[in-house]
C-alpha cells in the first residue's frame, strides 16, 4: 500500500513527519507518487492558532474528497490539545495523539484487519512522561537535517495552547543524539539543525543542557554546520553563551523569541523575562558571535494591549534592530488563559498594528541585508532555480549567485557579496 504524509506548523512536526515516514517504509509501504491520493494519508497538524485548526479541518476535507476510499490518520498536536473534539471527526479513519508515534504502523494494521475506527490519545502526565525517541537518517532533497533534541514546554504562556499539546518537558539523551547525527551525517548531511518545542529547556531535570547538544553535534565527524532553532531566552545565561561560542561549526543566528516590546504585555503573556534582560542576552549574543543575525517572532494586539503598548513594542523592536521578523495579530486560543482576559483589540485595530508592525521590520531586514554586502562568507548552495543557485550564509544570510551548475548543490564555498536585493544579497564566488 502506499502513502502521503502532510504536515502542518514547525519544524519539530517536520522531524516528526519524517520519523513517521522511514517507519512506515521499513514496515513495507511505499511513498505514493501522487501527492494527492493515495491508500493512506497521515495528516500531521498544528494547533498553535486557532487558523491552524481551521487549516488542519480544510485538509482533512481535501483530502477526503481526493480519497474517498482511502485510509486518513490524524495525528499531531490538535487531536491531542483537543481530544473529546477530534473523536467526533468521523472523516478520519484512525486518530492518534502525540505521545507515542510508535503505534501508527500497529493502529494502520489493525485498521485493515478489522476496519474499526481507531482513536488513541493517551494524556500527557506533569511529571513522569518519558521521551520518545524517533529516529531520521534522511530528508530526501534538503541539505540540512532537522534533529528534534527535546519536546514540551513547562512555561504556559497565557497565549499558548502547546504545553496541552505536548506535554512536560523532556530531552533526548546525549547518547541517543550522538547516534543519530553520525547517521544522517554518513548520509552526507553537512548542516543541522537542533529542533525542540522549547530548545533552551534541553536537559532541564538531567545532568546536560543545550550546549552539551551542541558541542555534541560539533564533534561529528561530516558536520560542518550546526544551528539552533528557535529559542526562548530563559537559560541563555552567560556560562551559556561562552560554552556556544567556543564552537567554530555553530552558526551565529538565534531566532530568540520576542512576543513583545512591552514589558506589561509580557507580564500579561506570562512570559518569564522583561526587555531589559532581552535586550542584555542580545547584546551578549552579538559580543560572543561577531555579524550574528538576531531573528524573532512579534505578536500585535493582545489582549488588553493598548497604543501606548503597541508603541513601546515598536520602539523595543527598532531598538533591537532585527535581521528578520515574523509578526503576527494576537489569535485567541480555546482553552488558554487569555481567553477570559479583558479588553480585547478588535481585528481591524489588530490588522493595523501588524501593518505598522511589518513596515517597520521590513526596514530593520533592509538595513540588515545591506550590512552584509561587501562581505566574504562561506555559503551551502541548496537549490538551482532558474538561472541561479540559492545558498545561505552561516549568520542565514539568503545568497543568490547566477549560476547553472547543480554540482554545487550541498557544497559550501566562499562567496563575495556585492549587493543587497529585496529579501536576498547577491554574490560571486570568491575562490
Amino acid at each position: 500500500m502506499d502513502f502521503n504524509i502532510l504536515t502542518l506548523g514547525c519544524k519539530v512536526n517536520q522531524y516528526e513527519s519524517q520519523a513517521m515516514r522511514e517507519d512506515l517504509l521499513k514496515n513495507g509501504y511505499f511513498l505514493s507518487e501522487n501527492k494527492d491520493k493515495a491508500d493512506i494519508t497521515v495528516i500531521n497538524t498544528c494547533t498553535v492558532t486557532s487558523v491552524s485548526d481551521a487549516k488542519n479541518r480544510k485538509l482533512i476535507h481535501r483530502v477526503r474528497r481526493q480519497n474517498p476510499d482511502g485510509i486518513i490518520v490524524l495525528t499531531g498536536c490538535m487531536p491531542q490539545a483537543f481530544p473529546d473534539e477530534m473523536k467526533e471527526l468521523d472523516e478520519c479513519d484512525i486518530i492518534l495523539g502525540n505521545k507515542e508515534r510508535s503505534k501508527l504502523v500497529p493502529a494502520i494494521e489493525a485498521y485493515l484487519a478489522d476496519k474499526n475506527r481507531l482513536v488513541d490519545i493517551p494524556e500527557y502526565f506533569n511529571r513522569g512522561d518519558m521521551y520518545e525517541n524517533l529516529t531520521v537518517s534522511s530528508f530526501g532533497e534538503h541539505t540540512r537535517a532537522f534533529i528534534k533534541i527535546e519536546d514540551g514546554c513547562n512555561r504556559f504562556c497565557s497565549y499558548c495552547i502547546i504545553p496541552y499539546a505536548r506535554g512536560r518537558v523532556r530531552s533526548k539523551p546525549l547518547s541517543a543524539l550522538k547516534t543519530e547525527l553520525e547517521n544522517v551525517a554518513q548520509s552526507g548531511y553537512r548542516e543541522v539543525v537542533l529542533v525542540g518545542i522549547n530548545l533552551s529547556a534541553y536537559g532541564l531535570g538531567e545532568d546536560y543542557n543545550l550546549a552539551d547538544a551542541v558541542e555534541t553535534a560539533c564533534a561529528v565527524d561530516g558536520i560542518e554546520r550546526v544551528r539552533l532553532g528557535s529559542i526562548e531566552p530563559e537559560q541563555m545565561d552567560n556560562e551559556l553563551i561562552a560554552r556556544l561560542a567556543a564552537q567554530e561549526k555553530l552558526c551565529p543566528q538565534f531566532h530568540l523569541s520576542l512576543q513583545s516590546g512591552c514589558d506589561k504585555t509580557l507580564k500579561a503573556m506570562n512570559r518569564h523575562y522583561d526587555t531589559r534582560e532581552y535586550a542584555e542576552i542580545v547584546g551578549n549574543l552579538r559580543a560572543a558571535f561577531p555579524n550574528s543575525s538576531m531573528t524573532t517572532d512579534v505578536m500585535v494586539g493582545f489582549a488588553g494591549e493598548s497604543e501606548d503598548d503597541f508603541q513601546a513594542s515598536m520602539a523595543f523592536v527598532k531598538q533591537i534592530g532585527f535581521a528578520k521578523v515574523h509578526v503576527f495579530p494576537f489569535s485567541l486560543r480555546k482553552g488558554t488563559r487569555a481567553e477570559s482576559l479583558p479588553d480585547h483589540v478588535s481585528p481591524a485595530e489588530k490588522e493595523r498594528r501588524a501593518k505598522l508592525m511589518g513596515e517597520l521590520t521590513d526596514n530593520s531586514r533592509k538595513e540588515f541585508l545591506q550590512s552584509q554586502v561587501g562581505l566574504i562568507e562561506e555559503v551551502l548552495f541548496e537549490r538551482l532555480r532558474h538561472g541561479y543557485l540559492e545558498g545561505y550564509t552561516k549568520n542565514y544570510t539568503p545568497v543568490h549567485i547566477s549560476s547553472s551548475d547543480s554540482a554545487l548543490c550541498g557544497e559550501v564555498r566562499r562567496v563575495k557579496l556585492t549587493a543587497a536585493m529585496g529579501d536576498y544579497c547577491e554574490g560571486v564566488l570568491s575562490d
